[in-house]
């Protein structure tokens, strides 16, 4: 069957290699390549972690998923990802490996992830355009107001899901052809929290 999604499109080993010798004289980009490719790792990296806890039935496939055991979370950075969460260093090292693999293997929707903070961040925009818009369609008085407020918070509510896994799939992340898994260590973030990190390098094939 045939998806008719404009959006749809099949990822490229060799995208963002050419993209960054087409324009490596902008700068930070190389950055933000590695920082898309790090954020999906991240994200499937949460995925087998979660799969690998008693109960848990992940299966990977294309269908949405259920599995995802919240006591774990991350952070990208264009060196590596945060790890938040009770796990084995060597135990996240092979999920790591064994994410990448999934990843560009063809398991794109690994790249997405219910809890991440893109989707808060869209369900912020549209609750406050629609918040905006809302103020302007009704009466001033503040029943109304309040009123719209409601009904602007609810439309971003059922809205913001979708809209935030679109935007992490064509934005947010990519997938992480480019990187190479270094190490894996016990460390503290920038606030003092105790974590893991996963150092990543950018290999050009």
């Amino acid at each position: 069957m045939t998806n008719s999604s404009p959006f749809d499109f099949t990822p490229h080993p060799t995208q963002d290699a050419d993209l960054l010798t087409q324009l490596e004289f902008l700068p930070g980009l190389k950055e933000i390549l590695m920082l898309r490719q790090v954020h999906a790792l991240e994200h499937a990296t949460v995925w087998v972690l979660s799969a690998s806890y008693p109960g848990e039935s992940f299966t990977g496939s294309s269908s949405r998923r259920n599995q995802d055991n919240e006591g774990l979370g991350g952070m990208s950075t264009a060196e590596g990802f945060y790890l938040y969460g009770r796990v084995n260093s060597q135990h996240l090292l092979r999920s790591v490996r064994i994410a990448k693999e999934r990843l560009t293997s063809g398991e794109w929707d690994l790249a997405v992830h219910p809890r991440c903070g893109t989707n808060l961040s869209v369900g912020v925009l549209l609750t406050a355009g629609f918040a905006f818009g809302m103020s302007f369609l009704l009466p001033k008085g503040p029943i109304e107001q309040a009123i719209g407020l409601g009904i602007a918070t609810a439309a971003a509510a059922t809205v913001a899901p979708d809209l935030g896994s679109f935007a992490q799939r064509y934005l947010t992340t990519a997938i992480p052809f480019n990187l190479e898994v270094e190490e894996v260590t016990v460390t503290q973030d920038l606030w003092g929290r105790p974590a893991h990190f996963v150092r990543v390098r950018w290999r050009q094939d």
